[in-house]
């Protein structure tokens, strides 16, 4: 455990990625391997499950440090973190032990069926034996809420470096549905079929924000342009007479999407698709508003199955016939992939998306300004001899989204945020006119720049009407413009409207409490937009 408390203190206090990189590979080469796997797992996501309620851990945490529970309470936003908080009140350790952090996480799973006494006692034994460094891990592995600012690409890299092999075939080897309570480091990272099983995934190439001029990428016969549709970015894999889902954020969804299934009777075994998961209703997609009903259920009801049916957009074809395409260029897999589309009928649950036709820039210019009226984003721009990497990578696929939509409306709640912002109010609710009543409409925490926030936290402990908890009523006095994506009906809000990912945009000081906007402006939007 101290070898990895010394590892994660490297890279929480350092920005600089050689030096995580660097870091992590020295650790990858000297850790046990079973400790090195639950790294890996830990920095990917794949953590523990809780066994403790929180609130348990710190009634047990204040009466271990003999203070009162209001005065935990008044410490835990203060400090903005509850693992640091109970590791930073703790009286010193009767003796330290150095067990591994593989033996933390399993002393941690063997308690999960443990009478309460006995769980708070092995707590407390653990605590009595691990430094503030450690207990801040130690928490953090019981409360689920493990958080370090390394990326997937990252740990590739540091892998790489410490065995030798190349990122893109550790990219592949991370991916998929391993647990590294079934697995051991040999089998993920060393052993030869390590990438044989069916079900896993291609690691997904990315595209950055285009924010200057298009016609600056070069000659338009150089690109491809497709529609960036609003749904979930997903790969199909056919393969053993199986077939298997991945979402973008390496989450297996096959259970959610069984219409899917029928691509099997479609398309070859050893085939990979990578494209958007869209409802496919008469003949075009519809928009994200219809896919978000089959979002997050494990279970779809027959009338589910057949109110919001969906399909894979396909726009890039990973692997063929067992054969691994993506060093191929862009234009060699897009022929590929029209072929292997070519004979689906109407039923298939698989659909082409088509590319655009352009000659210049201005013209595309001008066919992305239609995107919503497609249900699209905007576009994306893909250099034609691109192949398929690894992450993001600047270059060659480039994502031309739409300006957001947005509205001027009143803040009317604020709440504490939470880690190095525990001190601020930095999560607002906001609320547009109808009539003379200000109607609460969304909620947002971002865009603002910390000085913004430290001058409204100051503003808001002046003119707070009420509390309801962490909770702050404000007077309405200060008008904000909230940028979003989408708009759709909504029976859970009072104001019938629901944003897709809203966020403050700017803080409108030159724009008082009246020149806000109308619940029937939002209305408006949402039969355009909805």
């Amino acid at each position: 455990m101290k070898q990895f408390a010394t590892l994660f203190a490297q890279l929480d206090q350092s920005t600089k990625t050689n030096t995580k990189v660097a870091a992590l590979a020295d650790y990858f080469s000297t850790a046990a391997q079973e400790d090195r796997l639950w790294t890996v797992a830990l920095f990917s996501g794949r953590r523990p499950k809780r066994s403790i309620t929180t609130t348990k851990l710190s009634k047990w945490a204040a009466e271990l440090a003999e203070i009162p529970d209001w005065l935990f309470d008044e410490c835990y936003p203060i400090v903005g973190d509850l693992a640091e908080t109970i590791s930073l009140i703790l009286p010193p350790p009767r003796r330290l032990s150095d067990h591994s952090l593989s033996f933390w996480i399993k002393y941690l799973k063997s308690l999960a069926d443990v009478e309460e006494t006995d769980c708070k006692t092995a707590i407390l034994n653990a605590w009595g034996q691990l430094d503030t460094a450690q207990r801040f891990l130690f928490n953090k592995l019981i409360t689920g809420g493990f958080r370090v600012g390394i990326s997937q690409k990252l740990i590739t890299r540091a892998l790489a470096k410490s065995t030798g092999q190349s990122e893109a075939e550790l990219a592949h080897r991370l991916m998929g549905k391993w647990d590294p309570t079934t697995t051991t480091w040999h089998d993920l990272i060393e052993a030869e079929d390590a990438s044989a099983d069916a079900s896993r995934p291609y690691p997904f190439c990315l595209a950055h924000g285009l924010d200057g001029d298009a016609a600056d990428l070069g000659p338009p016969a150089d690109w491809q342009a497709e529609w960036k549709w609003d749904g979930i970015r997903g790969q199909l894999i056919l393969r053993d007479g199986q077939y298997f889902v991945w979402s973008r954020g390496e989450e297996l969804m096959t259970d959610r999407f069984p219409e899917l299934s029928r691509a099997i009777d479609y398309l070859p075994s050893g085939t990979v698709l990578d494209g958007e998961l869209l409802v496919w209703r008469d003949g075009h997609p519809q928009s994200f508003n219809a896919l978000q009903k089959r979002v997050g259920r494990k279970t779809v009801p027959k009338k589910l199955l057949n109110d919001a049916p969906v399909i894979l957009y396909a726009y890039d074809l990973l692997e063929w016939g067992g054969v691994d395409l993506r060093a191929h260029p862009l234009q060699y897999r897009r022929a590929l992939l029209e072929r292997a589309c070519a004979d689906l009928s109407d039923d298939a649950p698989v659909r082409l998306s088509p590319i655009i036709p352009f000659k210049s820039w201005k013209d595309l210019a001008e066919i992305r300004s239609d995107a919503r009226n497609h249900q699209a984003e905007g576009l994306m721009l893909k250099r034609g001899d691109s192949p398929y990497r690894v992450g993001r990578k600047k270059g060659d696929w480039w994502k031309w989204k739409l300006d957001p939509l947005s509205i001027d409306a009143v803040m009317i709640y604020a709440q504490s945020g939470h880690g190095r912002r525990a001190n601020l109010f930095t999560d607002y609710t906001f609320a547009v006119w109808n009539g003379n009543d200000l109607v609460p409409f969304t909620k947002a925490y971002s865009g603002l720049s910390d000085e913004e926030f430290r001058k409204i936290t100051a503003w808001v402990k002046k003119n707070t009407q009420q509390r309801f908890g962490p909770v702050r009523q404000v007077t309405p006095h200060h008008v904000f413009e909230i940028a979003f994506e989408g708009i759709q009906a909504s029976s859970r809000h009072k104001s019938g409207v629901a944003l897709r990912f809203p966020r403050m945009a700017r803080w409108r000081q030159d724009k008082s409490v009246q020149d806000a906007n109308t619940l029937d402006d939002l209305n408006e939007m949402l039969a355009i937009y909805g």
